[in-house]
């Protein structure tokens, strides 16, 4: 039979590991650097700052 069936078989990434099956934390250290980067590119901290008081304020905080 030269049909194969794909249902059930798992999507690999390009480096051939399973993807979806990176840790949490990973994912976080990558995303960190770029992240602070815009941060001080585009000058967001006070925003940051300003959404987290209000936020902590409607909480209760």
């Amino acid at each position: 039979m030269a049909h194969v069936a794909r249902s059930g078989r798992k999507a690999f990434a390009f480096n051939g590991h399973e993807s979806g099956t990176r840790h949490p934390l990973v994912a976080v250290a990558m995303v960190l650097p770029l992240a602070t980067l815009l941060v001080v590119l585009f000058g967001g901290w006070d925003a940051v700052v300003t959404q987290a008081s209000s936020v902590g304020a409607m909480l209760g905080r």
